[in-house]
């Protein structure tokens, strides 16, 4: 998608504070920290939400969550974390890409919002 804010990070057209890469995911530091570690993690393939995923993609999302625990330990949170993907308007969705948060080094608190 031409338009899209994290394929363009993900393309290397938009620099970012890269925490991890390879050639299906990338991890880099969000904008607007809501915690003392605050990184997103996406797929560098297009997929526009959680809600458009398909058998195809079931794979690459293994292969995320499977990488979550590689990148949270790179990151030292060994405490715990959160890890969050924000789905559709009412789920406050900003990008139209896949992307999940990964928030630690703080004491989390519930309800999240």
């Amino acid at each position: 998608m031409t338009d899209c804010i994290f394929c363009k990070i993900a393309a290397g057209e938009i620099p970012s504070n890269k925490v991890y890469e390879d050639d299906r995911i990338l991890c880099f530091h969000d904008l607007d920290p809501q915690a003392p570690v605050h990184v997103l993690i996406i797929p560098k393939k297009h997929i526009e939400s959680i809600d458009v995923v398909t058998e195809d993609d079931k794979e690459l999302l293994g292969y995320i969550m499977i990488k979550v625990q590689e990148i949270a330990a790179k990151l030292g949170l060994e405490n715990g974390y959160r890890l969050v993907n924000n789905c559709g308007e009412d789920g406050l969705q900003t990008v139209q890409h896949l992307h999940f948060h990964l928030l630690g080094k703080r004491k989390m608190t519930w309800p999240p919002g």
